[in-house]
């Protein structure tokens, strides 16, 4: 028997812990199917199942870790958010920047914090995802030089490695989420949403 199960618009927020700016940015990028059912929508649980299987990482070997080109920027008048994410593990990379991408957003992505200070030296961010363990340059300093750019960047940390010094220092500096590894898609779009006063 196929599973017709149909959610409504508040269990589909509470199923996805996000909030419903970001579930009608979903339906308008056609990533989650809705239909409209007098004023309310419905939603399929194997249609929102799918989408969320389709975020998760893919296993296998890890690509290198080469400098991605940055986003096109959005047409004038438009208000998309612009976020920089940086980690050195491609496939975090990836899955972040799918996500963030799916959810309407302008995303960019740095493998290491040497080159996403030098993307925001040349672009405005409305919200910096960083890790905190990185080679070379590590997130809290990425996040310290970044806030000297532009002083109220929100800022949301992701860690495999937490600590409660770096969970502590990373209050300090301000920071708007703290996700640790490993997280899940809604929690990212959540993150997101609030740290952008979504």
């Amino acid at each position: 028997m196929i599973d017709e199960t149909f959610l409504t618009t508040e269990e589909v927020l509470e199923y996805l812990q996000v909030n419903l700016r970001t579930v009608y940015r979903l339906i308008k990028a056609g990533k989650i199917p809705a239909v409209r059912v007098g004023r309310q929508w419905r939603f399929r649980k194997r249609d929102i199942d799918a989408w969320l299987d389709s975020q998760r990482p893919r296993g296998g070997a890890a690509r290198a870790a080469a400098p991605s080109a940055p986003a096109s920027r959005p047409a004038a008048g438009t208000s998309r958010p612009r976020v920089l994410v940086v980690d050195d593990e491609a496939s975090i990379r990836d899955l972040l920047a799918k996500t963030l991408a799916l959810a309407e957003y302008d995303v960019d992505v740095a493998p290491d914090g040497r080159t996403a200070l030098e993307r925001m030296r040349m672009y405005p961010y409305d919200l910096l995802i960083a890790d905190l363990k990185m080679p070379g340059m590590d997130g809290l300093t990425v996040i310290r030089e970044a806030k000297r750019y532009k002083g109220d960047l929100p800022v949301i940390i992701i860690t495999g490695f937490s600590t409660e010094s770096s969970a502590i220092e990373a209050v300090n500096l301000g920071v708007a989420g703290y996700l640790t590894k490993p997280f899940r898609v809604p929690q990212v779009l959540a993150a997101a949403a609030k740290a952008l006063g979504e």
